[in-house]
């Protein structure tokens, strides 16, 4: 096979492990496959200092009432909407305070569309028409060359909006483009080219980390239990009836009239119950500590 230019950023070049990949036994390439996602942790680990910088700048402009915005094209856009859409039912948070914006719009998520991570005018303009201030704002792109990304960041910072990049090649348009680069250094994939694999997966760890830290620092979380979880189907109500059960420390029937009282809401259940509290009295402790459960407890 000719070689590849070295050129190339990392996340287009040949890996030298995966030569002859149609030629493995199926053994070989599920373990070859596996094996090269362990790349994927150890890049993240290696932008922790990074990941720190853009969780403190995110939930400072969120304890502001700023919100989060995921910016990507094809595989990183589905990855970014993926976190935002698991926003809401993990930490009970409103739809628009963690969104994404995709290039080509909602129908990329099932259908690839031609062109569209190409243009970077839709990128500006879909931040000129959602973004403010005290905005943060994460552009994802393996290659970071994502014109649709790029734009969308540049605009960002002209509007004000905190922004950070979350890329696999260093110095790139989006890296410039960005207050903070987050550069996962996956190198080359087994299947050259194809950055959902290894590149993807760096991409989900960062941004569920992300997510989840700054969630944590606002106080949706208690101890390591999801204690703003909406309870919208059976194993989540149960979930929640689990939390008010160990929190308050009461019976299973007196869990349940409790969440009845807090319309299902296991923080205002759990004070109620800590404090000797109706929901209301329950619901201004909570805004007073920010919705923190711990300094209540």
């Amino acid at each position: 096979m000719p070689g590849v230019s070295s050129a190339l950023p990392p996340t287009e070049q040949i890996n030298s492990k995966s030569r002859g990949l149609d030629l493995m036994s199926t053994p070989e390439l599920v373990e070859l496959l596996v094996s090269e996602q362990r790349q994927a942790v150890d890049a993240v680990l290696a932008q922790t200092r990074e990941i720190v910088e853009a969780v403190n700048a995110i939930a400072t402009r969120m304890r502001r009432g700023g919100r989060l915005h995921y910016v990507g094209a094809g595989s990183s856009g589905r990855i970014g909407m993926l976190d935002a859409t698991e926003m809401p039912p993990t930490f009970g948070t409103p739809p628009d305070l963690v969104c994404a914006h995709i290039a080509g719009g909602p129908m990329t998520l099932v259908r690839a569309i031609e062109g569209a991570e190409d243009d970077l005018e839709a990128g500006d303009a879909a931040m000129r028409d959602h973004v403010l201030v005290g905005d943060s704002v994460i552009g994802i792109s393996a290659g970071g060359h994502a014109a649709f990304v790029v734009g969308a960041l540049e605009r960002a910072r002209v509007i004000g909006a905190y922004t950070a990049a979350i890329v696999s090649v260093a110095d790139s348009p989006l890296t410039r483009a960005a207050q903070t680069a987050i550069v996962l250094a996956t190198g080359a994939e087994a299947l050259t080219g194809s950055t959902r694999l290894k590149a993807g997966s760096a991409q989900k760890i960062a941004l569920n980390t992300i997510s989840t830290a700054v969630m944590v620092i606002l106080g949706k979380v208690f101890d390591n239990l999801m204690v703003d979880v909406v309870a919208s189907n059976r194993k989540l109500r149960d979930r929640a009836l689990r939390l008010v059960r160990t929190l308050a420390n009461v019976s299973e029937e007196r869990a349940l009239e409790l969440l009845a009282g807090a319309g299902g809401r296991v923080k205002v259940a759990v004070v109620m119950e800590r404090r000797g509290v109706d929901a209301a009295r329950a619901e201004r402790l909570l805004d007073e500590q920010r919705g923190s459960l711990r300094p209540l407890l």
